[in-house]
């Protein structure tokens, strides 16, 4: 769920791109506003990223499947999607597949077969270690099982004793006696007050000492070491994390995970000609996110000094609104008085030549003819 959150946090837009791929300007289509505003008539845009995700771990694969579209997606590979959904695969074939998915407008699940390169298929990149039968996931998971299987035996209210009888219970008529009297002292204790008797001759010993055994040991083995094959510390799970290692984190697991949902979105909603145009799914992440207050100052400056960022592109970065001035959208140092274009007046300046008194700096802009004199 964390991964999931994270993931849904990154912006997926629309764009277009100049012939070095270099990003120009956001298209204002339907696909975009699905992937920024409200993907279907039940989720905004983040929560059907978190949703993806989130289905993507629990089944290992998954299909983005367009609902709506202007222009059938069967017939015809230009088509722009007007509100999409996450699918499961049931079933696999050479050149389509199977899906399960939602139907908002009758409200029930149903199986539709599409073409895979009408479909966005994401495949898990973390299969091997969350869904494979044997991965480090699975493997956890039953541990944790077995860990509430014990707990849930050991709170269930049993009284563990054995009954020592006066006498031997080796016979089939002495063991059918023995259950008898154990079925009594049963129903004896599943009264109101939960009290029993016995004979003076019976003894009664309580295991009050449960058998020991590794499993938590175990568990927190199996957690370390899915933690660092998905590139998580508990410093990111418990917010307590530094820029480097939450840059570690962004780039080894989060920006898998978001590459796998941009490329196949980029191949199954982005037509080839539509790519030759310079069309393109790109997804951004925010810098500033993990940058504390201390230090926006420090980078404002430099951002604006270099001629990187404007004022109001700053400005708009820690909440305020754009300024009013033009050269607010400017990029100017305005730590630097601009000089104005202005053609210097005649008989000042550069043109002025002293008598012989040129210091060193300007030996070489002294005449020639001075020089053999």
């Amino acid at each position: 769920n964390r991964i999931a959150m994270d993931v849904a946090s990154i912006d997926i837009k629309h764009c277009r791109v100049d012939k070095n791929g270099r990003f120009i300007e956001e298209i204002d289509s339907d696909l975009n506003n699905c992937l920024t505003l409200e993907a279907n008539i039940d989720q905004t845009a983040r929560a059907f990223k978190q949703d993806a995700v989130m289905s993507m771990f629990d089944e290992g694969c998954i299909a983005i499947v367009p609902i709506e579209t202007k222009g059938d997606p069967i017939l015809s590979s230009s088509f722009d999607v007007r509100s999409m959904r996450v699918g499961k695969i049931i079933e696999w074939f050479p050149r389509s597949v199977k899906i399960e998915v939602y139907n908002d407008q009758t409200g029930m699940k149903e199986l539709i077969t599409m073409p895979k390169n009408r479909v966005t298929i994401v495949e898990n990149p973390f299969y091997s270690v969350m869904n494979e039968p044997n991965s480090t996931m699975k493997r956890l998971i039953r541990k944790l099982n077995l860990l509430d299987a014990i707990d849930e035996q050991s709170s269930s209210g049993k009284l563990d004793l054995i009954i020592q009888l006066p006498y031997a219970v080796k016979g089939e008529l002495k063991q059918q006696q023995a259950d008898k009297r154990r079925n009594d002292i049963v129903d004896q204790l599943k009264g109101p007050y939960g009290i029993a008797y016995i004979d003076g001759t019976e003894k009664v010993t309580q295991l009050n000492r449960p058998i020991e055994n590794n499993l938590m040991k175990q568990i927190e083995y199996l957690t370390n070491m899915f933690y660092s094959q998905m590139g998580i510390t508990p410093s990111v799970m418990d917010g307590t994390a530094d820029e480097r290692t939450m840059l570690n984190y962004n780039t080894r697991t989060v920006e898998a995970i978001v590459a796998a949902i941009v490329d196949g979105m980029k191949r199954s909603f982005i037509s080839k000609t539509a790519r030759s145009q310079g069309q393109t799914i790109m997804a951004f992440r925010d810098p500033f996110k993990l940058v504390p207050a201390n230090n926006i100052a420090e980078l404002a400056d430099k951002f604006t000094r270099n001629e990187i960022l404007t004022s109001n592109e700053i400005r708009q970065l820690i909440g305020f609104r754009p300024s009013d001035d033009p050269k607010a959208d400017q990029l100017v140092n305005s730590n630097i008085s601009q000089a104005k274009q202005d053609t210097p007046s005649e008989g000042t300046g550069a043109d002025e030549v002293d008598n012989g008194e040129n210091s060193a700096g300007n030996f070489f802009e002294t005449p020639v003819s001075k020089l053999n004199t």
